[in-house]
């Protein structure tokens, strides 16, 4: 008799370790999506990994002034990112939610009225066709410069996919893995507002700053280019993108590791207090 109670009991342990929610699976309309379903548990990992994508290519592309338009590729695959994040807005807007007693919330309404009143904005933000708008502006100081720094709203989103991930930081390998990622992500950061100050620097005149030695270094120095109206400049040429990327990348984790080679070092004056910054946030992260 015993041995029966305790199979009951083991048999049972898995539907008392689910959310009550789970275990009476409510009925919605036709129209409603269960939010731990398996199509929208892909369908959350999909935005996921495209909101890591948008992490990663927005500050690159805002700080090396990367037109789509000179890239097809790229603008199409971009053009595909906003499609599915739209597509996103349309599912939540049709998705149930736990609510604060922790029944399912599956009534339309209180639906489309808790995610206007928290991430449709940003949602919708972040899923505008920014690109689009920039490729038919060849100025770079008009209105496409414009929609390529709002473009950062984007990252906006990543306050998702920390609220997503909350629930895995209680596996010691899936917070390592976490933890690096997030590292490697404000390097990467870090890195694009490290070139976007030497490039500033480097167009004021500055011949000292990490960027103009860079190019003296690699032997693909600037050159000046005087403007035939007179009163402006232009740099042309210097070292290739990969090459700045990387070695701002580099800077950046040797920063923030304490390493600090010295091969690459702050010399202007908007350098050194960003550096400064750099390693206040490195302190903080490793503290």
């Amino acid at each position: 008799m015993g041995k029966i109670v305790c199979e009951q009991q083991m048999m049972s342990l898995n539907a008392d370790v689910l959310p009550q929610y789970r275990q009476e699976a409510p009925k919605t309309p036709p129209h409603i999506l269960l939010h731990y379903c398996a199509f929208k548990a892909i369908w959350d990992w999909v935005i996921l990994c495209l909101t890591f994508y948008t992490a990663i290519m927005v500050p690159y592309n805002v700080a090396f002034k990367n037109k789509t338009s000179e890239d097809v590729s790229l603008l199409v695959v971009d053009s595909i990112v906003d499609v599915i994040f739209f597509i996103d807005i349309v599912l939540n807007f049709h998705t149930t939610f736990v609510g604060p007693g922790g029944e399912v919330v599956s009534e339309p309404k209180v639906i489309r009225m808790n995610y206007f009143k928290s991430w449709f904005l940003i949602d919708l933000l972040s899923c505008l066709p920014y690109d689009v708008f920039n490729a038919f502006d060849h100025d770079e100081d008009g209105i496409g410069s414009l929609f390529s720094a709002l473009k950062v709203v984007r990252l906006l989103r990543l306050g998702r996919v920390v609220r997503k991930l909350d629930r895995y930081l209680e596996y010691g390998a899936a917070m390592l893995i976490l933890l690096l990622c997030f590292y490697m992500l404000v390097a990467h950061w870090l890195a694009c507002i490290w070139y976007s100050i030497g490039r500033s620097d480097t167009d004021n005149g500055m011949q000292y700053s990490w960027l103009w030695k860079l190019a003296n270094v690699t032997q693909s120095p600037y050159v000046v280019l005087n403007s035939p109206e007179g009163g402006t400049t232009e740099l042309i040429h210097g070292p290739s993108k990969k090459t700045m990327y990387v070695t701002a990348l580099y800077f950046t984790m040797t920063c923030m590791t304490s390493v600090g080679f010295g091969n690459v070092a702050a010399e202007t004056d908007n350098e050194k207090i960003f550096t400064i910054c750099m390693m206040i946030i490195a302190g903080k992260e490793i503290t």
